[in-house]
């Protein structure tokens, strides 16, 4: 299994934006002090992302993608709870899938895409 690590910078930020709008939950959370950066790992059904507020861990700026089979369920459910800085829309894309994109508060862009079914995927 492969886990992604971001870069994050304000912990009020990213509850809201993972936890409120997307849905994710925090499996664990670890400082080495009270006043130190945040580490943490959420997850999403099968997708796990580690979040890390330490110097040296990520680049802020990355892009992750994550596959899904309910594409259409997740917009409904982030348009119903909106988000102000974020108006996604789901794109039909050329190399055979659909994406809805969001960029998080600390600009890592998360690409959720599902293939496009057979039919509609033929050359």
């Amino acid at each position: 299994m492969i886990v992604p690590v971001l870069r994050s910078f304000d912990e009020g930020k990213l509850r809201a934006f993972y936890l409120d709008y997307l849905g994710f939950v925090i499996d664990w959370e670890h400082r080495f002090a009270p006043d130190m950066p945040l580490y943490l790992q959420i997850s999403r059904g099968d997708w796990i992302i580690h979040l890390s507020e330490h110097h040296g861990d990520a680049c802020p700026g990355a892009a992750l993608r994550l596959s899904t089979d309910r594409l259409d369920a997740l917009f409904a459910e982030w348009r119903a709870k909106g988000y102000p800085n974020a108006r996604p829309a789901i794109e039909t894309m050329p190399w055979g899938c659909r994406e809805l994109t969001v960029r998080d508060p600390f600009g890592n862009r998360l690409v959720f895409t599902e293939p496009l079914p057979p039919a509609e995927n033929a050359l």
